[in-house]
C-alpha cells in the first residue's frame, strides 16, 4: 500500500486550492495519507524561499492572478486578500495534529475533510482559524469531538515543530508538498496529476 506523506500549510491558497484531490487520489490507489502541517515562515527561511512581503512586485501581482486561474479551473471560490490572512496558523496545525492523532487512535471523524475545511474557511468563507471558536466549530463538523485540538496542545507544538525539521531534512520547500514512499516528490496543487501518474506506474 502506497504511503503519502503531506506538508502543508494550512494558511496557504494553494493547499487550499488543492481540494480534496489527493484524498480521491489516494483512495483510488488504495495509499494511506499522514498530514503534516509545518510553519511556512519557518520552512521559507530554511530553504531559500522568501515571504509574500519581500516579493517583488511583479511577483505578487502573478500570484494573484495564478491564484484567480487556478480557482477558476478548479471552480473554486476564493478571496484574493482574506479578511483574516495572514494568521496564526498553528492554532489549526495543532488541531490537525490531533485529530489525526484521535483517528490512529480509532474515533471517527473525517480528516480529510476537516483539513480542507479549515483552508475553505480562512481562502472562501472570510473566517479567522487562529480562532478557538472557528477550530472547534470545524471539528465538530467534520465528526470530532470540539475540545479536541484543546486536548493536544502538547502533542500539537511538539508535532509542528518536529514537522519542520523533518521537511527541511527531507527537501520540502513549499505548500502542498507531497512526498511517496517511492522517494518521488511532488510541490503544489498542480502537480496532483503527476502524483496520481506515478501512483499508477506510469511516471
Amino acid at each position: 500500500m502506497p504511503q503519502i506523506d503531506y506538508f502543508l500549510s494550512t494558511i496557504s491558497p494553494f493547499t487550499y486550492l488543492a481540494g480534496t484531490r489527493l484524498e480521491e487520489i489516494a483512495a483510488k490507489h488504495g495509499a494511506t495519507v499522514t498530514y503534516k502541517p509545518v510553519d511556512i515562515g519557518g520552512l521559507f527561511g530554511r530553504t531559500g524561499g522568501t515571504a509574500l512581503k519581500d516579493r517583488p512586485e511583479g511577483r505578487k501581482e502573478y500570484r494573484l492572478q495564478e491564484m484567480t486561474r487556478q480557482a477558476a479551473k478548479a471552480g473554486m471560490k476564493i478571496s484574493l486578500q482574506p479578511m483574516f490572512w495572514p494568521t496564526n496558523a498553528a492554532p489549526s496545525a495543532y488541531a490537525i495534529i490531533a485529530a489525526q492523532a484521535a483517528k490512529a487512535k480509532g474515533a471517527g471523524g473525517d480528516l480529510g475533510a476537516f483539513v480542507h475545511s479549515i483552508l475553505r474557511a480562512c481562502w472562501a468563507e472570510e473566517r479567522d482559524i487562529a480562532s478557538d471558536e472557528v477550530i472547534r466549530d470545524l471539528l465538530t463538523k467534520a465528526g470530532f469531538e470540539a475540545d479536541l485540538a484543546d486536548k493536544g496542545l502538547l502533542l500539537g507544538a511538539e508535532t509542528y515543530a518536529n514537522n519542520l525539521e523533518e521537511a527541511v531534512n527531507r527537501g520540502v520547500f513549499g505548500s502542498p508538498f507531497y512526498i511517496v514512499d517511492s522517494g518521488q516528490r511532488f510541490w503544489g496543487q498542480d502537480r496532483l496529476d503527476d502524483l496520481d501518474l506515478h501512483l499508477a506506474g506510469k511516471l
